[in-house]
């Protein structure tokens, strides 16, 4: 049967659950512990795929085609197993769920209420999340005491009471700020938060506290008196230079040895090497290697966050330190055009809409004429396709539908918009703008003597989509002789899924988001290639 370790997190939000489950898992993974992770997102959409990024940041996807929460990118990093459908649960999935069921006459008549219907389903999703696996983290969203959270908490409170004592484990992650003026650190707001969690029914065993620096004994002593929590189970989260020391740190604090002992589980031998070995890595990386992120949501750096990772992976994979400059397309113009020069490569990521689109075309037409490597995804591949549709074919006007419908040279648009109704995967109307992309990891096969084919190695390969238009099938056969060729394909030749250009440093764009297979350890074929080439070019 699975033990449960609960991550809650109190005082100020963003304090770091996502990283703090990602790490703990890592650290028993790398025992030999079949482990799961799952997340609790309080808000009421069905999942966050129609949230702006600048709100929530990016939306990840999974193989299997779900739209979730970015904090599952970290625990596919860090962990290395694959997440799913089950492993993001938002209110809006759980009451959807319950609204069916009564519609259906399952609860045969009853008062549906919070208690015990959405809570029941609650558990039920989390038992459904982290089955066959010895250890399931669950981390619950939002901050202790916000009133959309209340049913996940009273849901995880049921589970430790229907459970034996040694299979249900409670952390608890918050703050301890630091006054300047006399430099105190004040455990105030952090006794605050216990005592909130505590009200509702759930006691923390192991306490993560937030701080520029390690805390000393006394504070620990004075925290663990005033919450009611073992002085051994107070633990510092101080901050770190990159999120990869983090489980470096707990490991050194023997937070997973104590939870072990708590949790009752065989003890298995601790691993942390290939955390030490990447971090020693990063740390010696010094050539630096100038990136320039040509997107849409800019000021918000999480908007793009495994993007981000992505690149950092790359970079350590080839000894560099990277700097990513983040530039508003909308800012991106004729008049200004050379700002770009300072680069030594360009990435234009994915994006919904035409706000700054112009720009981007703009960026991907300078990067190609004056050999700066390219790495589009997703839009930015449709990109390229405009650009060189409008500059070497002479399509005056080239567009994808998406920017504008009476385009005379729809190069990129709906499947269901092509003139020869060839069958694509597009489900729904556009209406309906929660399901009508294609989602998750479908498969690619790569054509020989290319660019992209040298990088996998293989014939077929399989990456994660997050898209609703294509590369207009009517149109391929007029970049035939040309310098753009269609490297990479799904189906019978019927989806373009990857162009690079010939006569080029290195120019690669691609219909699926790599981003979403990156590890730390490895990095990813394409990632690792562009910054190599963006080094060496510069």
């Amino acid at each position: 049967m699975a033990r449960y370790i609960f991550i809650t997190g109190g005082v100020v939000s963003s304090l770091g659950k996502g990283i703090a489950a990602a790490s703990l898992a890592s650290l028993f993974k790398l025992r030999g512990y079949k482990v799961s992770l799952q997340k609790l997102d309080p808000y009421i959409n069905l999942d966050p795929g129609t949230m702006s990024p600048f709100q929530h940041g990016e939306v990840y996807v999974t193989d299997d085609g779900a739209e979730t929460d970015l904090d599952l990118g970290h625990y596919e990093r860090f962990v290395g197993i694959r997440m799913s459908q089950n492993s993001n649960v938002t209110a809006g999935r759980v009451y959807s769920n319950v609204i069916k069921k009564e519609r259906e006459g399952k609860y045969l008549g009853s008062t549906v209420q919070v208690i015990p219907h959405v809570t029941d389903e609650i558990k039920h999703l989390i038992k459904k999340g982290s089955s066959n696996v010895d250890i399931s983290f669950i981390e619950v969203g939002g901050t202790v005491g916000d009133i959309e959270s209340l049913p996940f908490l009273e849901a995880i409170r049921q589970l430790n009471m229907e459970m034996n004592d040694s299979h249900t484990l409670f952390i608890h992650l918050t703050l301890l700020p630091k006054v300047e003026v006399t430099n105190e650190i004040k455990t105030k707001p952090t006794q605050h938060s216990v005592k909130e969690l505590r009200s509702i029914g759930i006691q923390p065993d192991v306490l993560l506290c937030r701080a520029k620096d390690t805390i000393d004994e006394n504070t620990k002593n004075k925290i663990s008196l005033f919450t009611n929590v073992n002085k051994d189970a107070v633990f510092s989260a101080q901050d770190a230079k990159s999120i990869y020391e983090i489980p470096i740190f707990y490991k050194n604090q023997k937070v997973d040895e104590y939870i072990l002992k708590k949790l009752k589980v065989p003890y298995k031998k601790s691993v942390i090497r290939p955390w030490v070995t990447f971090t020693n890595k990063l740390n010696k990386c010094k050539r630096k290697v100038k990136i320039g992120m040509v997107g849409k949501y800019v000021d918000l750096a999480d908007s793009y966050k495994s993007l981000n990772e992505s690149l950092l992976h790359a970079s350590v994979q080839n000894n560099n330190a990277i700097e990513i400059d983040f530039i508003d397309s909308e800012d991106i113009a004729k008049r200004n055009i050379k700002k770009l020069n300072k680069l030594h490569g360009i990435v234009v990521p994915g994006g919904f809409g035409n706000r700054g689109v112009e720009g981007k075309i703009l960026t991907a037409n300078y990067a190609r004429i004056n050999n700066i490597p390219y790495l589009g995804i997703c839009l930015g591949m449709q990109i390229s396709v405009i650009e060189f549709a409008r500059n070497i074919l002479g399509l005056k006007n080239a567009n994808s539908t998406e920017f504008d419908l009476k385009t005379p040279h729809p190069v990129v648009s709906l499947v269901s918009e092509w003139e020869d109704n060839i069958k694509g995967t597009i489900k729904g109307n556009i209406d309906e703008l929660g399901g009508t992309m294609r989602l998750g990891a479908q498969k690619c096969t790569l054509i020989n003597n290319s660019l992209v084919h040298s990088l996998y190695k293989k014939n077929i390969i399989t990456e994660r989509h997050r898209h609703r238009y294509e590369v207009n099938n009517k149109y391929v056969n007029q970049f035939n002789n040309t310098d753009l060729i269609f490297s990479g394909y799904s189906g019978k030749k019927e989806l373009m899924e990857v162009l690079e250009i010939k006569n080029h440093p290195w120019y690669l764009a691609c219909q699926f988001h790599p981003e979403f297979t990156s590890s730390p350890i490895k990095g990813h074929p394409l990632f690792n290639s562009f910054i190599k080439s963006s080094y060496e070019t510069k």
